[in-house]
């Protein structure tokens, strides 16, 4: 380090200190050609991009986020589910049609809140005229059902159009929709209710005491049985509105 600053005195004031300091590392340059050379060495457009470790890029991600508001990935239920978790509600919220995506959610219709009784569901959808969504637990705990796009009724011919469709969480969500080889979409008699048939078989059946039913595979929308049993006893039963 002596030796250093000795030559840099020298090379500073060679006429003081001899002009062999050249030999030691050093060049003496005026003031102008210094900046010029910082100027040059430095990055004078600011660069849109820079090298941090992942650890600050989690910490600068966390604050970044915190001031703004969570997305909305839920839909809005008017009533509580005893069926449905939040995770259900979101994968079952993005297959619905779009015209109904907007719709807060209300409870029509729940074994848990008025029985198991078909005539009673067919009483309390009476006066709607909306689509609705039913969401079935069996003994088995698996979480199936059915989108109607209208309200389950009685009726002397099938009904709905080709936007109803069969689901079932297998625990993943799968969605069967219609393939256009018949219109046996929901057919309500006073003591059942059916949803999607062809070729002797039936979709999804349900009994007038709405605690035993049957899934099949049908031509209505080529699904596998939604239950892990073709015949299943009913835990709980939920109809939502969308209106």
């Amino acid at each position: 380090l002596v030796d250093q600053l000795y030559s840099f005195f020298i090379q500073w004031s060679p006429d003081t200190y001899g002009k062999d300091a050249q030999e030691q590392g050093f060049v003496v340059v005026e003031k102008d050609e210094l900046t010029m050379i910082d100027n040059f060495f430095s990055d004078p457009v600011p660069r849109s991009w820079e090298i941090i470790t992942i650890n600050e890029a989690k910490r600068r991600q966390s604050f970044s986020f915190e001031d703004e508001e969570p997305l909305e990935l839920l839909p809005v239920l008017m009533d509580a589910s005893a069926l449905l978790e939040d995770t259900h509600i979101e994968k079952l919220s993005t297959r619905l049609p779009a015209r109904v995506q907007g719709y807060p959610w209300r409870l029509v219709y729940s074994t848990v809140v008025h029985g198991t009784s078909l005539k009673t569901l067919y009483r309390n959808l009476l006066e709607l005229d909306c689509p609705v969504l039913m969401v079935i637990k069996d003994m088995d705990n698996q979480i199936f059902g059915a989108f109607s796009t209208h309200p389950f009724r009685v009726s002397e011919h099938c009904y709905g159009t080709g936007e109803t469709f069969l689901y079932s969480f297998c625990p993943e969500i799968k969605v069967y929709r219609w393939t256009g080889e018949n219109s046996y979409f929901v057919k309500g008699n006073t003591d059942s209710l059916q949803i999607g048939g062809g070729g002797g078989r039936l979709g999804l059946w349900l009994d007038a005491d709405l605690y035993h039913g049957t899934t099949s595979k049908c031509s209505t929308f080529n699904n596998l049985p939604l239950s892990s049993k073709q015949d299943f006893a009913i835990q709980n039963l939920e109809v939502w509105a969308f209106e």
